[in-house]
Formats: C-alpha cells, structure tokens, sequence
C-alpha cells in the first residue's frame, strides 16, 4: 500500500515538474522567436492573399484594379521554402512548358495563366541582386507596402468610396484581401525598425 502512495507522489511531482518546464519553453519561445514567428506568419497570409486576389480576378468577380501588380508583390513575399523550390529545377521546367505553350500552341494557352506563368518567368530568371539584395530586406517591404496602398486606393476609388468598398458584396472579400496585403510589410517594418 505504502508503494501506490509513493508511486501517485512521484508521478505527480513528475508532472508539476513538466508543467514549469513547458511554461519556461513557452516563455523562452515567445522571448526569442516571437516577432520572427509573427513576420513569416504574416508573409504566409499575405502570400496567400495576394495569390487569393489574383484567381479572384480570374473569375467572374473581376475588379477593375491593377492585378498584375500582384506579381511583383507575390515575388517579394514568397516565403523563402516555396521561393527556392519555384526557382529550382521545378520553376524552370514549368517555365519552359509555359513558354512553349504559348509559342507553338497561343490558341491553346489560356488567358488566365498569362500572369501565373509571368511570375514562375520572373521567379526563375530573376537577377541575383534581386533575390538577395531586395527580396527579404526593408526595400522590399517598403516596396511591398507601395504595392498594397496603391492597390487599396485604387480599390476604393473604383468602389466610389471607402463605405462602398465594404458594403458591395465582392467589394469586401477584396477589401479584406488588400488590407491582409497591407498587414505583412507594416509588421516588417515595424520589427526591422524596433530592432
């Protein structure tokens, strides 16, 4: 009988001592990664947006703004994972299928992958000052941020204002859309500068 009390004692020190030491790794994790983790969940979201907007535009909800803006923002933001996998080998072969398509067969190549294969184009063939120099560093997030307030303006000014720009139904979802464009290099450089 004396050995279950023992065992029940250990087990629930045992387990008080892990309880401290997840709260310590939470605290140390939120301590050293926490606007790390803050900008590449960010750069992930509006990646996805910005990918978000561009199929939007390709379907029966155009909008009437400047979508092949989109690329170049799309380019800045991709995270570094899916960058260097569309740059590789991939990215070349589907950039070469791409411009096959369109030489020999353009009746063919629909209009909707024009942009879509601009940006496997410009992921492939981009300079390496580009890549290194721009992509990542605070002339891309402030490059980044153009891209979006540019895009939101022009959205509200085609809505015929702000409130319209909410309040029409395919207005919001692309509304939402190029605020989340917004909210990826204002947190970049929000941390860039704090740092």
């Amino acid at each position: 009988m004396k050995t279950d009390v023992d065992t029940v004692a250990l087990v629930n020190s045992d387990v008080e001592e892990l309880k401290i030491a997840a709260k310590k790794l939470v605290s140390d994790v939120t301590k050293l990664g926490g606007l790390a983790f803050g900008v590449s969940f960010l750069k992930w979201l509006a990646c996805c947006s910005a990918i978000y907007l561009l199929i939007l535009d390709r379907t029966n909800w155009k909008t009437k703004i400047l979508t092949s803006l989109l690329i170049p923002y799309i380019f800045l933001s991709l995270p570094h994972v899916v960058f260097h996998f569309l740059s590789g080998d991939v990215g070349k072969w589907i950039a070469f299928v791409a411009v096959v398509l369109r030489l020999f067969f353009p009746k063919h190549f629909p209009d909707w992958l024009e942009l879509p294969g601009s940006l496997i184009l410009l992921l492939v063939v981009a300079p390496s000052f580009l890549v290194h120099h721009v992509r990542g560093t605070w002339y891309g997030s402030f490059i980044s941020l153009f891209i979006g307030c540019y895009l939101l303006q022009e959205h509200i000014r085609v809505s015929g204002g702000f409130r319209n720009s909410f309040t029409q139904p395919r207005g919001v979802s692309n509304t939402l859309g190029i605020i989340l464009l917004l909210v990826y290099p204002v947190w970049t450089l929000i941390v860039r500068v704090s740092l």
